[in-house]
């Protein structure tokens, strides 16, 4: 299973950017997807998860400018940034809770990360 995150770049404060995660490879089933960042000397945390059945949960500090989405048949899931602040800069990687095989568990799958740098 391979994740192909894309998508970021460089904005200014307020600026708008979209990604991208695609999924790929042997996926019988995908369940959660989500969203998580990371800042330089920062932990890694959440921004947004989505369930299969497009349930959404959010962090305290993106809720009201991003929005996560998904599309099943296409294996991707997007989170949409607005309003974007300096504080928002960090490397961004997708989740997935991937099912290989009907007859095993779903297991954690992370892209490669992808770099928003918001601008002051």
């Amino acid at each position: 299973v391979q994740l192909q995150a894309s998508g970021g770049g460089l904005v200014q404060t307020g600026g708008s950017l979209r990604l991208s995660c695609l999924a790929s490879g042997s996926t019988v089933r995908i369940n959660d997807m989500g969203w998580y960042r990371q800042a330089p000397g920062n932990q890694r945390e959440v921004v947004a998860t989505i369930t299969r059945e497009g349930v959404t949960n959010y962090a305290d500090s993106v809720k009201g400018r991003f929005t996560i989405s998904r599309d099943n048949a296409k294996k991707t899931v997007y989170l949409q940034m607005n309003s974007l602040k300096p504080e928002d800069t960090a490397v961004y990687y997708c989740n997935a809770q991937v099912q290989t095989t009907p007859w095993t568990l779903a297991v954690d799958h992370w892209g490669q990360g992808t770099q928003v740098t918001v601008s002051s």
